[in-house]
């Protein structure tokens, strides 16, 4: 896929992905990249913006010797994810009328 994904929809990625469950950084990027075409390079620091807007925490956890740092959604951050996603259901139903060539009158 050679459309770049917009750093507002990889944010409501991520949160949205997090609604589940929490994962440390590795496994949340492999799930990403399971659907879009991302490099570990891009997603660790939408992880940090994300963590200092207040949408996600972090803890460590100890697995062979040594830590994983997990991520969280916060209240905020899924509030941050419901205006992602209202935002995308505007912007989606644009696009697919403008990719479809229809414009309505």
């Amino acid at each position: 896929m050679a459309i770049q994904v917009p750093t507002e929809l990889l944010d409501g990625c991520v949160l949205g992905l997090l609604t589940t469950k929490d994962y440390y950084g590795y496994t949340l990027t492999q799930e990403v990249q399971r659907l879009i075409p991302i490099s570990e390079s891009t997603l660790y620091p939408v992880l940090r913006r994300l963590k200092k807007n207040g949408w996600l925490e972090t803890y460590d956890e100890p697995f062979q010797g040594r830590n994983r740092r997990y991520y969280k959604l916060t209240t905020t951050g899924r509030g941050r994810l419901g205006e992602i996603q209202t935002e995308w259901q505007g912007f989606s139903t644009a696009i697919t009328t403008l990719l479809g060539g229809k414009i309505n009158e």
